[in-house]
């Protein structure tokens, strides 16, 4: 789908491990290392051709080829990641077509020149190795490296790594941190890359410079519904290689729309390089700051170690006069002599030079020794006072809880006294409550005893009253 009115553009695209649709069909681009893709450009000025293009593609570097070509695939997929943002808005999720291509592309980007594995048991280099480098240098990287670690859906080591990226490009951060590995990469990415990687090169730079105009793009990725172990890596250029006809046919409403977004992307991007900028320039002052100490730490180590010269000196000029004044007492001794006790006293006298400078030499190492330990037993002392303060602030906070517990003891001696009251209280009411109930028992027995006899005496009355009516019937007249 890439039309041959597209031969005179600028840049030329190696295809190297993607897949194109080319006149309407799926090839691999491994299979298409005799086809040149070319990028358009806005303006509709021919370009002329540059001398390489004569030459054989066999006959070029293919890594340098391959690594020019992902910064130019890159710059396109960007490009139209930006656009499609302002068209649509801002906010785009994993059903965009130009952000899926932009992170299989982005994955190749930083997987390019990586170093095979060494041997049939050697460690496998992986990017997800790479990444995780990140959180060593700075804080914010910590917190999606351990949730994309906790992700019970991810498996794999690139799996991780995409989900990675897509967190960090959230965290509008994906710029930071690769150039965190790019400021580190004689230290730490000659470890994983071959030297003529694309992140050795010094187009990483450019590639760093294009993420940070993602900024201004808000992403909403749900990382755990997406399948990241099995990615799929098929990109369809038609939708970035557009003549420059089709881009001329644009309505005025459409260019002032796209204007108005222009100011405000530049806007973003304004605000985003300002706070690039603030970053380094209080790096800049944190640096200075440290410079300024060390170079007063070090004027002072002179100006000590130049006293100390001073001393040493004077020490050396006292020595010399004496041995100098030696020295002529016996040369006086001499003259007076004759040839053979002044060959004596000569030797005599250079025994005894060469017995001072063995003492000298050995003063000078007693004292150097002694130095030694005066400041062994200067930073014992310290040590002992730092010890001492914190023993003084363990035995202050000890004394403060046994007051506290002392206090709280007393608390609840003076509970334990009103409970001990009030279960005597208890008690006696307890024992006056069985009293009266044993009161009561015998009055209910009473009371049951004459409600018995009540009721006797009813029967009685009911049997007297029965025999009376009995001895009226018979005693009536009969008629």
């Amino acid at each position: 789908m890439i039309d041959q009115d597209m031969a005179g553009a600028q840049d030329t695209i190696y295809l190297c491990n993607f897949r194109v649709s080319v006149d309407g069909e799926w090839l691999c681009l491994k299979e298409l290392q005799d086809v040149e893709f070319t990028v358009p450009e806005s303006s509709s000025q021919p370009s002329t051709p540059s001398p390489d293009e004569h030459l054989p593609l066999l006959a070029r570097d293919p890594v340098m080829i391959e690594r020019s070509n992902l910064v130019n695939i890159s710059k396109l997929i960007v490009k139209e990641l930006i656009e499609t943002s302002l068209k649509y808005g801002r906010m785009l999720d994993s059903d965009s077509m130009p952000l899926q291509h932009f992170f299989i592309v982005l994955e190749h980007v930083l997987r390019h020149g990586l170093k095979p594995k060494k041997g049939l048991l050697g460690p496998k280099k992986e990017l997800w190795d790479i990444l995780q480098f990140v959180e060593k240098y700075t804080i914010e990287a910590q917190d999606i490296t351990s949730s994309v670690r906790d992700l019970p859906t991810v498996r794999t080591h690139m799996g991780r790594a995409r989900a990675w990226l897509r967190l960090a490009l959230m965290q509008k951060k994906l710029a930071d941190y690769l150039k965190i590995l790019i400021d580190h990469k004689e230290d730490l990415l000659s470890e994983y890359f071959e030297p003529d990687a694309l992140m050795m090169s010094d187009e990483a730079i450019v590639i760093m410079g294009l993420l940070v105009g993602l900024n201004v793009i808000d992403c909403n990725l749900c990382v755990k519904e997406e399948d990241l172990d099995c990615q799929q890596g098929v990109i369809d250029f038609s939708l970035y290689l557009r003549s420059s006809n089709q881009c001329s046919e644009s309505s005025e409403d459409d260019l002032d729309h796209d204007n108005m977004t222009t100011v405000l992307d530049q806007k973003n991007y304004i605000e985003e390089l300002n706070r690039h900028l603030n970053a380094t320039v209080t790096n800049l002052q944190a640096k200075v700051e440290t410079l300024t100490t060390t170079n007063a730490l070090m004027k002072e180590d002179l100006a000590i170690a130049k006293n100390n010269i001073l001393s040493l000196y004077d020490e050396n000029t006292n020595l010399k006069k004496e041995l100098g004044l030696d020295v002529n007492a016996d040369r006086i001794d001499e003259g007076g002599g004759g040839g053979e006790t002044g060959q004596t006293k000569k030797s005599e006298t250079n025994s005894e030079v060469e017995e001072l400078k063995v003492q000298l030499e050995n003063e000078r190492r007693q004292r150097q020794e002694t130095e030694k330990e005066l400041s062994l037993q200067i930073s014992l002392k310290a040590e002992m006072e730092v010890a001492m303060k914190l023993l003084e602030k363990d035995i202050h906070e000890k004394q403060d809880t046994i007051v506290s517990l002392r206090r709280q003891l007393d608390d609840i001696k003076l509970i334990n006294l009103e409970m001990y009251k009030k279960l005597q209280e208890c008690e006696q009411e307890l024992t006056q409550k069985g009293e009266m109930v044993t009161r009561l028992q015998a009055k209910t027995s009473q009371i049951g005893q004459i409600l018995n006899n009540l009721e006797k005496y009813n029967h009685l009355l009911k049997d007297a009253e029965k025999g009376g009516h009995t001895s009226t019937k018979g005693n009536q007249p009969k008629k």
